[in-house]
């Protein structure tokens, strides 16, 4: 999906054996999650101890690629349970049969405000809304703050976006202006974008550390999170006018081989002690109501108080042709 910050690239703690006297019998769950994954070892293994679980992590690349990966392999899962299919791919992996109801007892304490549905297969346990990044220092004191802004001639040349085919942020970016300008609409804009200049790219580690001024790169403008500010020390803003809510899941699969312990994951990453590192970790705001966040998040990475959405039946029907008719106008 996304931000890649932190990363956890593999995760095999192990505690102590079955066979001995000194403690619980050690299950092992395999935690399937895209890349940028990541987890303070001491809150997990004070989990793995007090719960028996070895967690065995197996990164998949971002969330639409863990999705496709998910939905390849449900006849025979690559795990027990999934973290990271967002809500941008959340209505296929629904509609794949690729999770198995569970309803966790912790969703009540604030994961139940984003759910994906009523079935109780996907359990929300972040939130990270998708929006237009800049770098003041190289606009010069002229700072977009609308979608509108960016076919301006005077911001010619200076957005990269992510492709939607490939990358979750870039398809949550078209999904805002689809929200924003409406079916009939964000093709018109998306011509007008293409004529001002925007350049794509594959998926936002590209975009944003490559591309990106504030990094690498030569372009002010990139498509990226409410939160990455808080990772450039505030000299980055987002551009709250542009956000489209984007929710990241967890699930127990469906096939699982260890589904009651896989259940017992699932608890825990929903769980007070796992969601109040979060934001540190994985640059994303918490779904448990009540967490504290790091105190610069309140100047630097404001939770967007109105962003787009777009119901997950009209994204599931029609993602493909908006993509396809992205793909025509844009690349040709």
């Amino acid at each position: 999906m996304r931000r890649i910050f932190a990363v956890v690239a593999a995760l095999a703690l192990t505690g102590c054996s079955a066979g001995t006297s000194t403690g619980p019998q050690t299950h092992e769950v395999t935690l399937v999650t895209h890349d940028s994954f990541a987890v303070k070892p001491e809150v997990l293994e004070e989990f793995q101890k007090s719960s028996g679980i070895t967690v065995k992590q197996i990164a998949s690349g971002d969330a639409g690629e863990l999705t496709n990966k998910l939905v390849l392999t449900k006849a025979n899962p690559i795990g027990d349970v999934a973290f990271g299919v967002d809500s941008t791919f959340a209505s296929r992996a629904l509609s794949e049969g690729v999770f198995a109801e569970y309803a966790s007892p912790e969703a009540s304490k604030g994961a139940q405000r984003y759910k994906a549905d009523d079935t109780n297969r996907l359990q929300a346990v972040d939130v990270g809304d998708v929006c237009l990044n800049i770098d003041p220092a190289k606009l010069g004191g002229v700072e977009p703050t609308s979608y509108e802004d960016l076919v301006d001639p005077k911001f010619k040349d200076m957005l990269v976006v992510e492709n939607p085919a490939t990358s979750s942020p870039g398809l949550a970016f078209l999904l805002g202006t689809i929200a924003k300008f409406g079916e009939n609409g964000w093709q018109e804009y998306w011509t007008k974008l293409k004529a001002n200049g925007v350049k794509v790219v594959s998926g936002w580690e590209e975009a944003y550390n490559q591309e990106f001024s504030a990094t690498k790169g030569t372009r002010p403008i990139v498509v990226s999170y409410a939160s990455s500010p808080s990772a450039e020390g505030g000299k980055t803003k987002a551009v709250l006018g542009t956000c489209y809510r984007q929710v990241e899941y967890a699930g127990v699969l469906a096939g699982a081989k260890n589904s009651a312990d896989a259940q017992k994951v699932l608890d825990f990453l929903l769980g007070e002690k796992f969601q109040a590192q979060v934001a540190e970790q994985m640059y994303v705001y918490p779904s448990r109501e009540g967490v504290a966040l790091p105190e610069s998040w309140a100047k630097d990475a404001p939770l967007p108080t109105n962003p787009q959405s777009l119901p997950a039946d009209k994204v599931k029907d029609n993602r493909e042709a908006w993509v396809e008719q992205w793909r025509k106008l844009v690349q040709g």
